[in-house]
């Protein structure tokens, strides 16, 4: 069996045939199919083999399969099979993306999963990765047999979430739509802690890291127990590529995922069967901070999820929580990761304000359980620190009327090209959520009494000092908060000008 650590030098010695020739963030566009192509095809002919002990020789199974598809989890045809792959020496772009479609035409599942890049493409009459490149892309996967008796699911799982990681440090900006730092997705596992049985979802799926994280943690606690009820995973991702990450991943994972693709908030595809919102058990997920939604989103909405308020055009974090809210069951529970000015912007101001009054409706129907500040520079695509938002609509009976507030912003370690949480962390603040308990430094139990005299603010540093520090709000908040608060001044003009209007007029 490959060890992980195999995979991963040799998945990266793989990436790196192509450097040079295609930005980094393009790699994964060409190198993640081929992977995936290549552990179906073994896993394919490991089924045949398999069924030919059943039936008597491996002739027969060939046959039958051919016969009935439905024999194999993923049929393969001929032209798809690595074997005839790594055959091939003239035009390989044009033939790989003839094979990847083929493989798409045969199982429906993997329409718009495998079957997204032309390896032949060109740009500018110049071809985006050359024949040659893809033949040592090609002969380097050929290295090693991906199939069931060479490496466990999760394993090669790691593998590929550990290229997923490279693949966002070369990234940048982008990066942070489809990669979740690994050890923040471990953390929230460790709190929203899955139940045999449970229903997970991310409504901003990405390539599915936080819902993987879910289902590993549940692995090593349960192995594989037949008599354990397994988890069901589900969600949702607005960009094409992406969501083709996100099921190549949860299929390697070996996981029992429904993976749609769509704009969640204007569309969301998962539903009851009256039209309304689906439930699940748990949500997790880490949205795109701050995104600017159109008014309409909210006042056109049709399943009833902003019933605490519309949040500002600045800033759709609020939004997203209310989404999230109103996805989960009536014992349901969710942490989302959001910007760390969500859960303070608007506190102390004067009038009303957008962001604070929908946090305090939230706070005052006991629905926060905790908020955990983040160390600056883990994510890829800011360097930012940014808060885990755990909300509980059954919370323990001790923990009413309280939250829970962790500064974990110096729990860190550096790291290149980014801080990252050791498993030490990890520990430590799972430990503390789940014990309900203060830390010197650290954690801070705070009535909800305590929160509305400090004007619903959730910021962990506001009550958990390091360093006698004192909580600055730094230039983007401040730079949202007065842009929702010159949107709030124009709504008011409008409201005046419509009475004035009113008052002429009679």
């Amino acid at each position: 069996m490959l060890d992980v650590k195999t995979l991963e030098s040799w998945l990266w010695e793989a990436a790196c045939k192509i450097r040079g020739e295609i930005d980094a963030p393009k790699y994964k566009d060409y190198i993640l199919p081929l992977i995936f192509l290549k552990r179906i095809s073994d896993v394919f002919e490991d089924e045949v083999a398999a069924f030919g002990e059943k039936v008597g020789n491996y002739e027969t199974a060939q046959m039958l399969v051919e016969q009935d598809h439905n024999l194999v989890r993923f049929y393969i045809p001929p032209e798809a099979r690595w074997e005839n792959i790594i055959k091939q020496s003239q035009n390989l772009g044009e033939y790989l993306t003839d094979a990847v479609r083929a493989v798409a035409r045969e199982n429906p599942k993997l329409q718009g999963v495998i079957d997204i890049v032309d390896f032949n493409a060109t740009t500018a009459g110049q071809r985006v990765i050359s024949d040659e490149r893809l033949k040592m892309l090609v002969d380097t996967i050929s290295k090693h047999r991906l199939g069931l008796k060479d490496v466990e699911p999760d394993i090669l799982g790691r593998a590929y979430e550990y290229l997923l990681r490279k693949f966002a440090e070369g990234s940048g900006q982008s990066a942070g739509e489809f990669y979740t730092p690994s050890e923040v997705a471990v953390l929230m596992a460790h709190i929203v802690d899955p139940q045999p049985g449970e229903e997970i979802f991310d409504p901003c799926v990405g390539s599915g890291g936080l819902l993987i994280k879910c289902h590993l943690l549940f692995r090593e606690r349960y192995d594989d127990d037949p008599n354990v009820r397994s988890l069901k995973f589900f969600g949702q991702e607005i960009l094409a590529s992406t969501y083709a990450m996100a099921n190549m991943n949860v299929f390697i994972h070996n996981m029992e995922a429904e993976i749609a693709l769509g704009d969640t908030m204007n569309l969301p595809k998962f539903l009851d069967e009256r039209g309304g919102l689906r439930k699940f058990d748990i949500v997790v997920s880490n949205p795109m901070w701050n995104q600017n939604f159109q008014k309409s989103t909210y006042e056109n909405d049709t399943f009833g999820r902003f019933t605490f308020g519309f949040p500002p055009s600045s800033s759709a974090d609020w939004g997203w929580v209310q989404h999230m809210y109103a996805s989960l069951k009536e014992n349901g529970r969710m942490a989302v990761v959001l910007d760390t000015g969500s859960v303070s912007r608007g506190s102390g101001t004067s009038g009303s304000n957008r962001e604070r009054d929908i946090r305090k409706q939230f706070v005052e129907k006991d629905l926060v359980e905790a908020v955990i500040l983040l160390p600056e520079n883990l994510f890829y695509n800011t360097s930012a620190p940014g808060i885990i938002l755990v909300i509980n609509k059954n919370k323990a009976q001790e923990r009413s009327s309280q939250v829970l507030l962790v500064n974990a912003s110096k729990l860190f370690e550096k790291g290149r090209p980014k801080n990252y949480l050791p498993d030490s962390t990890i520990e430590l603040v799972s430990s503390i959520y789940h014990n309900w308990r203060e830390e010197e430094g650290i954690s801070k139990i705070v009535s909800l009494d305590n929160i509305a005299k400090n004007d619903y603010n959730l910021s962990p540093s506001r009550y958990v000092s390091q360093n006698n520090n004192d909580e600055v709000l730094p230039l983007d908040e401040a730079v949202l908060e007065l842009k929702e608060a010159e949107e709030e001044r124009q709504e008011a003009d409008r409201k005046l000008q419509a009475i004035l209007e009113e008052l002429l007029g009679s």
